[in-house]
């Protein structure tokens, strides 16, 4: 009996064990190369579903069919002007012909190294070859910026930094089209290539950083200045509004005072106009108190007019 339940139970395992190792399925993501002692044969497989191999025999290779990355090395690069800067790039590829892919670089990370084979010097090729200006900006579109303490013309002057001819994004496609028909030969299709950062070296940015402080500090400097010429000619308005309404003030006393003085004289005139004689002895009794007193000595003639008023005088 128990010979006989093995006889039926290890064919069985052996079926399963075929059954399994004969069937793969392949997804959306995936494309497969089967390979018979390391070698390819048969077709790839890129659409998805359920398939079959020799068990045991064939080997199942799964390559990526959706789009990979390729993040290149920031390097240092000298542009056509002679300026050094930091070129940052990446690609997406993806894999278009697996058995080709397969027979150059086998695996992923071989076509990542393929991929620094080719494009790191397209790249560096193209840079090289055009100035700054072009690797920066993709248009001739004025610059939107303002820099406090700058006259509208210099600002004009200042975003006039040249003429784009080329611009960025068409080096970007010079790179890919350059780098494209080398890796064709690999399987792969290069979708596209864009520089992610661009910036100074180190030399270059502290420069740059010096020549913006230096800005700074001038038009902080003009700032300064003109900050001063308001303040002075604000104190030059406030004098001259000072003295104005001093003088006005001045000028409306005189007038004041004049016109009090002669109301008043006018007055005196009319009051002692009624009787002279007694207006000539009050203002020579005001000369006596005045001229003399118990310390002044005064020598005279009785025959002077100073004395009109005393030649009668009896001490009573």
């Amino acid at each position: 009996m128990t010979n006989k339940v093995l006889l039926i139970i290890v064919p069985v395992i052996v079926a399963l064990l075929l059954a399994f190792g004969g069937v793969y399925t392949v997804d959306e993501t995936q494309q497969v190369i089967l390979t018979q002692f390391g070698r390819a044969v048969g077709e790839p497989k890129k659409d998805p579903g359920l398939y079959f191999k020799i068990p045991f025999i064939q080997n199942v290779n799964y390559f990526p069919r959706n789009l990979q990355e390729w993040d290149g090395d920031p390097g240092q690069i000298p542009t056509l002007d002679k300026t050094f800067i930091w070129v940052d790039t990446f690609a997406r590829w993806k894999i278009v012909d697996p058995l080709k892919f397969f027979q150059t670089v086998n695996n992923v990370t071989g076509a990542l190294g393929r991929l620094d084979d080719i494009i790191d010097p397209a790249v560096r090729n193209f840079i090289t070859s055009y100035p700054l200006l072009e690797t920066v900006r993709r248009t001739n579109r004025e610059l939107d910026t303002f820099e406090p303490g700058m006259e509208r013309e210099d600002i004009g002057e200042r975003r006039q930094l040249g003429i784009v001819k080329v611009g960025r994004e068409k080096i970007s496609k010079g790179i890919m089209d350059q780098a494209q028909p080398k890796l064709a030969k690999f399987g792969i299709e290069l979708v596209d290539v864009k520089i992610k950062r661009l910036n100074y070296v180190e030399e270059v940015q502290r420069s740059v950083f010096g020549r913006m402080i230096a800005e700074r500090k001038q038009i902080a400097e003009k700032f300064r200045s003109e900050g001063k010429g308001e303040a002075r000619k604000i104190e030059g308005e406030k004098e001259r509004e000072m003295k104005r309404i001093t003088s006005e003030a001045y000028k409306t006393a005189q007038v004041i005072k004049g016109k009090a003085d002669a109301t008043a004289t006018k007055i005196y005139a009319e009051a002692y106009g009624l009787d002279p004689d007694f207006y000539s002895f009050v203002n020579t009794l005001d000369m006596y108190r005045e001229t003399l007193d118990k310390e002044s000595s005064l020598i005279l003639s009785t025959d002077s007019e100073f004395f009109k008023y005393l030649k009668g005088y009896t001490g009573k």
